[in-house]
């Protein structure tokens, strides 16, 4: 049954999907809690992001600027705008909502820094480097796949996946 959902055609043609990073609403927690060291605009916080969790999460803007104009809105979160960039700081409002939310805050750095530790990325970097690079090569023979090529293709990967549902089985 999960197998038919990953590869149902709409699936497919939507892009993969990383699993969700946060729960609902722990992102602002995060953001806050990176604007409460300095000053950033959006791009540096999708950047920080990225690094934080060894390029496994790279939250797209679509995500980012609409949790920080809720910041704005909230009054958790103030703009300027610098060199042509909106630049965020967090608000006094944020910073004690921050503090009162403490145990939440806490528990979502947490999450983040078991999720993200090296020992629990390092375990899939390999699988991931495999797996990323089989879907560049896939998405690049499209332009040249027939229908033979493209169910020999639909034979290997189906065969591979039984075999990789087998391992994580055992």
């Amino acid at each position: 049954m999960f197998r038919d959902r990953m590869f149902s055609e709409e699936r497919f043609f939507r892009g993969s999907r990383r699993w969700a990073s946060f729960q609902k609403g722990d992102l602002k927690y995060v953001i806050l809690d990176m604007l409460k060291d300095k000053p950033r605009h959006g791009y540096d916080i999708i950047r920080e992001l990225e690094e934080q969790s060894y390029g496994f999460y790279k939250p797209s803007p679509g995500v980012i600027y609409p949790t920080l104009q809720m910041l704005e809105e909230m009054g958790y979160a103030s703009s300027n705008e610098q060199e042509g960039k909106k630049i965020y700081s967090i608000t006094e409002e944020g910073l004690k909502f921050l503090a009162n939310q403490s145990n939440v805050a806490d528990d979502v750095r947490r999450k983040m820094k078991h999720k993200w530790s090296f020992k629990s990325i390092g375990k899939m970097v390999m699988v991931m480097k495999e797996y990323h690079a089989l879907e560049h090569l896939l998405s690049y023979g499209f332009r040249s796949m027939d229908t033979d090529k493209a169910e020999q293709i639909h034979q290997i990967l189906s065969q591979a996946y039984q075999e990789i549902e087998s391992v994580l089985q055992k």
